[in-house]
């Protein structure tokens, strides 16, 4: 995830943003998660180092918010502490970029996990019922 500290009339907020999509964004305002419509088409600036000013994006609060990995990174992390509810997937098995491999509960609410890459799941390190802390790897997918 790519990290900015952002000040907006004199407040300051961590935003990171995870796996772009097309032309949607998995981004957590203050460990907030939010799905982020980017309007305009063409490449993604974050993506490619263009400056970030250059994006009209609307964030749209998410009623079940969609948690994502380490875009790529073939890491499946915990975007914020909670508690391992499901786990989709088993060693072994065939994973798509943006599957929901897992459930975790996170303030109350069911989030979903998404595998970051196509691959298949080489380990699962946070069994249900786990409690997982931010940045705690749940899975790992080759």
């Amino acid at each position: 995830m790519t990290q900015y500290t952002l000040t907006i009339n004199d407040e300051i907020f961590e935003v990171q943003i995870g796996a772009i999509q097309g032309d949607t964004a998995q981004v957590f305002v203050n460990q907030m998660p939010y799905e982020v419509k980017i309007n305009g088409g063409g490449s993604v600036p974050f993506a490619t180092g263009a400056a970030p000013s250059t994006v009209s994006a609307v964030p749209i609060a998410a009623q079940n918010p969609v948690l994502c990995a380490i875009a790529g990174s073939g890491v499946v992390a915990a975007p914020i502490p909670g508690k391992m509810l499901q786990i989709n997937v088993k060693v072994g098995d065939r994973v798509k970029n943006g599957q929901v491999v897992a459930i975790m509960e996170a303030m109350k609410m069911e989030n979903n996990i998404l595998s970051p890459m196509d691959g298949k799941v080489k380990e699962i390190k946070a069994p249900v019922g786990t409690d997982v802390n931010t940045n705690d790897v749940i899975m790992v997918i080759v």
